[in-house]
Formats: structure tokens, C-alpha cells, sequence
């Protein structure tokens, strides 16, 4: 019987506290928080803000070395640089095409097959000697300017100081007149000096017609002063059918 008495007993008492425990009720939940028990973080310990990670597609500017984002331009050739604001190129040249810079950096596409490339920036104007293994640059001489030749419509360099104002395109081989005035005067001074030997060709054949006979030199002089009259007059002809080059404009 006093097992059993001992069985139904509380584990818990009302004597004084087990191990720490308050013997008493629990508190009671109050919705108020003290501020002091809240403890307090200085800037140090709270966490760094996110900042998420995107991995944009760039390249290096073969320049200043500047990152160049080609997000959206991987369709393209080449992109420029917002730092120095050259270009640079992101993918290989066209087939049949190269790509060359000039020591000014300014980024040139030419043919792969070209021996010279000119610069077309105006402050530089250089000519570039394009070679297997090493690349000359000349400085180009006094007088250079580009033209557009009037056949192929590529672009060349010539000295229009000099006084044969006839280039042959390097592109196409053909021979233009870089100024109209230079072919007009030429053809009309021809077509008169022709004009001239003929015309003393038929006095002089006329006059001396009766002292042929008995002279055969004559004949030398009448037959001279015919040859050299056509040739003056097929010369004439010649420079009145010369296509004119016209000079390329920068302003464009």
C-alpha cells in the first residue's frame, strides 16, 4: 500500500525550487519587449549587402588595355572603345581580308593580297608598305592626296604636284587624269599641232609637187609631215577619252 501511495505522488512539490527551477507559476506572456534586452549591432557586424554576380562578356582594348562589354555585338567585326575610342577587333576579318593598324592606332581592313594601305585619317595620311614579316610605315611626301578611281571606284594616293597629272590605279591597273583641265589642254593642243602638220603637210606637198621629180628627198618631208600630223591628232584622241579621278572628299 505505500508503493502504490508513493506512485500517485507528485514529482514536483511545493517545497522550494529542484535544480534552479522556481517552484512558483510560470510568468505570464506580455507582448512588450524591454530595449534593453534587445542587443545592439554596430555597422561592423551587419552582414555586406548583396550585390549579384554578372558575368558580362568583355574584351581588352588592344590600345589603353580598357575593358570593352560586347554584350549584344558579338554579330559584329570590330567595336570601339568608350576610353580611347579606337577600335578593336572581336572576330576574324571577312574572308580575303586583314586587318592592319596604323602606328596613329586607327584599325584598317584591307585585302589580304595588298601591298599598301594609306591611312585615312587626315592629321596622319601615312602610306603602309604591307610585307609577309615586317610592316614599313612612310610618311607620305608633300602633294599626296587620295583619289577615287573613275573605273573601279577604289581608292589610291598619288602626288598631284607633279607635272604628269596621269596615275594608273594599283587596284585595277587602268590610267585616269586626277585634274579635267590637264586633259582638256592636252587634248586640244595636240589636236592643233596635228592640224598644223597636216596643214603643212598639203602646202608643202603642193608647192613642191613639180620639184619631186627630179628631188626625192621631198618625198621624206611630205611623208614625215603626214605621220607626224596623225600621230599629233590619234595623241588628241586619246586624252579626250581619259576618264577623270575624282579626289576623295573628307568632309563626307
Amino acid at each position: 500500500m505505500a508503493d502504490r501511495e508513493e506512485e500517485r505522488a507528485p514529482l514536483l512539490g511545493n517545497q522550494g525550487t529542484i535544480q534552479g527551477i522556481p517552484s512558483g507559476p510560470p510568468p505570464q506572456y506580455t507582448s512588450q519587449v524591454d530595449p534593453q534586452s534587445v542587443p545592439s549591432y554596430v555597422q561592423d557586424e551587419l552582414p555586406p549587402p548583396y550585390t549579384p554576380s554578372a558575368h558580362r562578356a568583355t574584351v581588352n582594348c588592344k590600345v589603353c588595355q580598357a575593358l570593352i562589354n560586347i554584350e549584344g555585338k558579338q554579330n559584329q567585326h570590330v567595336v570601339k572603345c568608350d576610353v580611347c575610342k579606337e577600335a578593336t577587333a572581336i572576330k576574324a576579318p571577312p574572308p580575303g581580308k586583314r586587318y592592319v593598324r596604323c602606328p596613329c592606332n586607327c584599325l584598317l581592313i584591307c585585302r589580304s593580297e595588298s601591298t599598301k594601305i594609306a591611312c585615312p585619317r587626315p592629321n596622319c595620311k601615312r602610306i603602309i608598305n604591307l610585307g609577309s614579316t615586317v610592316t614599313q610605315v612612310i610618311l607620305p611626301s608633300p602633294g599626296s592626296e587620295r583619289f577615287i578611281c573613275a573605273f573601279c571606284n577604289n581608292t589610291f594616293v598619288f602626288n598631284s604636284l607633279g607635272a604628269v597629272q596621269l596615275a594608273r590605279c594599283p587596284h585595277c591597273r587602268r590610267v585616269s587624269s586626277i585634274s579635267a583641265s590637264y586633259v582638256r589642254n592636252r587634248c586640244l593642243v595636240y589636236i592643233i599641232v596635228g592640224i598644223l602638220f597636216l596643214s603643212s603637210g598639203v602646202g608643202v606637198t603642193v608647192g613642191t609637187y613639180e620639184l619631186a621629180e627630179s628631188s626625192g628627198g621631198i618625198y621624206t618631208v611630205w611623208i614625215g609631215a603626214f605621220v607626224l600630223g596623225i600621230l599629233f591628232l590619234i595623241r588628241g584622241f586619246y586624252f579626250s577619252c581619259i576618264r577623270v579621278s575624282e579626289r576623295e572628299n573628307r568632309n563626307v
